[in-house]
């Protein structure tokens, strides 16, 4: 299966009061030819400062620390915005998450369509014409599912685990600015081992929980400038927290492609076999 973007060690700060602290802290990951990826976590744990990043539209108050982010073999991290117009929206893009106003409610949709092909292109108009009459008619499709009108990676932002469960191949856990989980989607929901992960799934609501108090993950995601560009982010919500919690960010873990950074498990505990039993106990 085909590579279509490669991220490693990518780390992105803001300055808060003369010291930057990291929104995005050494992350890594791929999307490959038709994948579906989900990426999850709460608010403020730094998936849209990451995706934003990835296409070159981050803030100009983002420190670009570290890292690389290849797409189809091309570095594209800190590419000028010049060279970005040949790859935005034609080889990646985005939807965000009100597509509706992204749209110029004065102007008509194939027109808005059309524009694209004539920054990227050098087709005719009957050409343009037809591609935009073409394009429109398969977004009428509502039963197709997205991956079937769509053979590239789609990595897909949300809070809806159930929504995440259903679509996504693979998902990536992350918080405060670290993903500390990934996996094949099926392996994650029945497998949590993240105390994070494990929280997200049991906060989240079903009829099979009716009439119970739904569950509340205490405290909350640490606000930028409370946060330690070291150690583990959730060691102060965590009920398993030790004093290496909050000093180093675990090393991964990996269990047969289930990757996990967490201090309960890895060689320093005697915990790197995918039975440890605690693991179905935390």
């Amino acid at each position: 299966m085909n590579k279509l973007l490669e991220v490693r060690d990518l780390t992105v700060a803001f300055d808060v009061n003369g010291e930057l602290k990291n929104a995005v802290n050494h992350i890594s990951f791929d999307l490959y030819e038709k994948d579906f990826v989900g990426l999850v976590g709460e608010s403020g744990c730094g998936k849209t400062v990451a995706t934003q990043t990835i296409l070159g539209i981050q803030s100009i108050d983002a420190h670009i620390l570290s890292g690389s982010c290849k797409l189809k073999d091309v570095e594209v991290l800190n590419m000028s915005e010049k060279d970005w117009q040949k790859y935005r929206s034609r080889s990646i893009s985005t939807i965000f998450q009100e597509p509706g106003s992204a749209l110029n409610p004065l102007q008509k949709v194939g027109k808005q369509i059309e524009e694209i092909l004539e920054i990227h292109y050098d087709f005719t108009k009957e050409k343009n014409k037809k591609i935009v009459l073409e394009t429109m008619k398969k977004c009428g499709l509502r039963d197709t599912e997205a991956s079937k009108l769509y053979n590239g990676a789609i990595l897909f932002i949300s809070h809806d685990l159930n929504l995440i469960e259903r679509i996504s191949k693979r998902v990536l856990v992350m918080y405060a600015g670290r993903i500390v989980e990934s996996a094949d989607t099926n392996e994650l929901i029945k497998n949590p081992m993240h105390p994070y992960t494990k929280a997200l799934i049991k906060a989240v609501p079903s009829y099979k929980k009716r009439g119970e108090k739904l569950y509340n993950i205490r405290g909350k995601v640490p606000a930028l400038k409370n946060r330690s560009n070291e150690g583990c982010p959730f060691w102060d919500r965590c009920d398993f927290t030790k004093e290496i919690c909050k000093e180093k960010f675990p090393e991964s873990t990996n269990f047969d492609g289930h990757i996990v950074h967490c201090h309960l498990f890895g060689d320093e505990n005697g915990r790197n076999t995918k039975d440890w039993k605690c693991r179905k106990n935390l």
